[in-house]
């Protein structure tokens, strides 16, 4: 039986995107700003498929998720997210634990933020976004 979780990822930082249009730029989509910790797995008209992965001691430049959807999660590490001032939206090492490998988690959109690896371990999940339909 697979495993599910009722942590909700990002849900500091929801934009509701279903009923106000998304104010940031595209260049700060996830794919543009930080390419290298994004890979694009699958895209079509319904939903986006990445994978992220961030090293320790790496930090992703700022930038943006405008869709919500579920994340897969196949390795944490400690992280700390920042708001483009770098302002602390959230220190893993302060917060309730994350979800375990092999869970399921929903995410809401992410406005402009960076993120840091401050553990021991690779952070590493793939996101199912799922796009608004017209």
């Amino acid at each position: 039986m697979a495993k599910s979780s009722t942590f909700d990822v990002g849900s500091e930082e929801m934009s509701d995107s279903a009923q106000q249009p998304w104010p940031w730029p595209p260049d700060l989509d996830a794919m543009s700003a930080a390419p290298s910790h994004h890979t694009l797995l699958f895209e079509n008209a319904h939903v986006r498929v990445l994978e992220a992965r961030v090293k320790p001691g790496e930090t992703v430049p700022v930038h943006t998720h405008c869709w919500p959807g579920v994340l897969y999660i196949l390795s944490v590490s400690d992280f700390v997210r920042r708001d483009p001032d770098g302002n602390v939206l959230l220190d893993t090492r302060d917060a309730p634990p994350q979800a375990p490998p092999g869970s399921a988690v929903w995410g809401q959109p992410l406005t402009p933020h960076m993120l840091e690896n401050v553990g021991n371990h690779e952070q590493r999940n793939i996101t199912i976004g799922l796009k608004p339909q017209s």
